[in-house]
């Protein structure tokens, strides 16, 4: 990695960056057919995308970049893919893991990770661990995640907490559950940016997209360079965010 050590403008949203950007990466196996190339080879090509991606979002002054890397429906793909995919997670976590802690990122990953290798756990909580402490930007990796289980998963929190009598149902709360989702404490995504030409959100970030802004593109995800990045932000930056005011309100400065 190549980064500048500057550090996040944590109103960037103000500023026309969006503070938290969550990305859905789709078209790696159709780059690799259009080339007659096996698809590992465009999951490879996706993989200095996300690179690349992580470098200029950290220049650029976000504060937040999420991915959805292996969804919970993935393991339905062909064993070879996902054994595939399994290898290529590995080799990243060797590569990249320092670069992200010498530029200051913080490494985390969500989903239902227990159903990795031990090895493979092992190693992710080597990279939290490491890079823990760093506050430059946060590199959140969504990784055997869906977001009705993230959902589910807080619910059951929430329900265990009543349970127990730490927790009356009238005190459960918008609030209460974000702080039991994944990524709760951080800022919510403004900008959900998904490559490949679908327009959906597939199970990702279910609760966290409630206000996020929506942009499709059909570049494939391994030719998702600066230039297309810079075109989401200026698409983003065209939006009015009213979050349930009117225009007029908002051109008012009402909060």
């Amino acid at each position: 990695m190549r980064v500048q050590s500057s550090a996040p403008d944590m109103d960037s949203a103000v500023s026309g960056i969006p503070r938290h950007v969550a990305i859905i990466m789709d078209g790696n196996n159709r780059w690799a057919k259009r080339r007659g190339l096996r698809g590992v080879e465009g999951h490879r090509a996706g993989a200095d995308a996300v690179r690349n991606t992580v470098e200029n979002c950290a220049r650029s002054g976000v504060a937040v970049l999420t991915v959805y890397a292996f969804s919970s429906e993935n393991w339905r793909r062909p064993e070879p893919e996902v054994e595939a995919l399994m290898g290529l997670f590995l080799e990243a976590l060797a590569e990249e893991v320092s670069a992200l802690h010498e530029n200051g990122i913080r490494l985390r990953f969500v989903g239902d990770l227990s159903a990795f290798s031990a090895t493979l756990q092992e190693k992710m909580q080597a990279a939290m661990d490491l890079t823990g402490g760093n506050q430059r930007m946060t590199f959140a990796v969504a990784v055997n995640y869906g977001g009705q289980w993230d959902i589910t998963q807080a619910a059951r929190t929430l329900a265990r907490q009543v349970q127990a009598g730490t927790l009356q149902p009238q005190q459960i709360t918008p609030e209460r559950m974000q702080a039991e989702v994944a990524l709760g404490d951080l800022p919510p995504p403004d900008l959900c940016i998904r490559t490949g030409g679908e327009q959906r959100i597939s199970n990702f970030l279910l609760w966290q997209l409630a206000y996020a802004e929506l942009y499709f593109t059909d570049v494939l995800w391994p030719d998702f360079d600066q230039d297309a990045l810079e075109q989401s932000f200026a698409d983003f930056r065209r939006r009015q965010r009213r979050f349930g005011r009117t225009s007029e309100q908002i051109e008012a400065g009402q909060q």
